[in-house]
């Protein structure tokens, strides 16, 4: 028998995760179909409901509906409640739509275990505070960083965030003008901008010097914070490629009870790109 999953979003013609699942799957002998389904604004509830009637196992979701799953879903994981955002949901014949987040895990998974970043005692700016920046801070917390600064451009928005998060470790927030006289060991850019070519605005000196700067976007080429990271010193200036299959891997292990190797798949995708 041949399960059935999905990731969901709109757009989603880009989305690499029917591969890198068709690669864990090859792993470790599961048999499954992996498809992309688009959803039309407003139809997202309709497009769970037909899946699972469909007999479907469980989806991957993306953007603009990963809120709108954490308000479906019938019962939430500790993380993704925080997050207040999922994009993994399964179904339980007797308890219902269960979901998590597994974004931030992938994260720092990635930087951790792929990458040798050590994220305890380190100075971490996030530039954003949006849903990307929302999912990561419960795992970066967990990893006790001497402290968590958000950068937003709309302070009040970081602050907010800030406020939300404040119980499980040192988290701060400031506006991009309070950054001039401050420096950090880590720097991740949770905001989309990136993909459009635009850089908000950093000081020369923001990065200690061999300093980490992550992007949590990817695309076919560098982003604009990878090479302003590499042209300011940084050690290791990535973006998410490797947090998107580590993520990926998260929903697999929750789905299957197995965890796959992702080393494999993430040289196989940054071969792709070189291609």
């Amino acid at each position: 028998m041949t399960d059935f999953y999905a990731v969901m979003g709109n757009p989603v013609a880009h989305s690499k995760s029917p591969f890198i699942h068709a690669r864990f799957a090859a792993q470790t002998g599961k048999r499954l179909r992996y498809s992309k389904i688009l959803v039309k604004p407003g139809a997202f509830p309709a497009a769970v409901a037909t899946f699972r009637a469909e007999g479907g196992k469980g989806l991957n979701i993306t953007l603009p509906f990963k809120r709108e799953a954490w308000e479906l879903a019938d019962l939430r994981t500790p993380r993704a409640e925080r997050a207040g955002a999922l994009n993994t949901l399964w179904f339980d014949p007797d308890a219902g739509l269960y979901g998590d987040n597994t974004d931030g895990c992938g994260l720092v998974r990635d930087l951790g275990q792929n990458l040798g970043v050590q994220l305890a005692r380190r100075d971490v700016l996030i530039l954003g505070a949006g849903g990307a920046a929302r999912g990561a801070l419960g795992p970066l917390l967990d990893e006790v960083p001497a402290r968590l600064m958000i950068v937003n451009r709309t302070e009040s928005r970081g602050r907010e965030l800030a406020a939300v998060f404040r119980e499980q470790g040192r988290v701060e927030a400031c506006g991009y003008p309070d950054l001039a006289n401050t420096a950090f060991d880590i720097i991740i850019n949770a905001t989309a901008a990136s993909l459009d070519g635009v850089l908000p605005p950093l000081p020369e000196t923001l990065l200690k010097p061999g300093g980490i700067c992550y992007d949590m976007m990817y695309s076919e080429n560098e982003t604009v914070f990878v090479r302003w990271g590499q042209n300011h010193g940084a050690s290791i200036a990535v973006d998410g490629l490797g947090m998107l299959v580590e993520q990926a891997a998260e929903s697999f292990r929750i789905w299957h009870g197995v965890c796959p190797q992702t080393d494999a798949v993430i040289a196989s995708l940054r071969n792709l790109k070189k291609a």
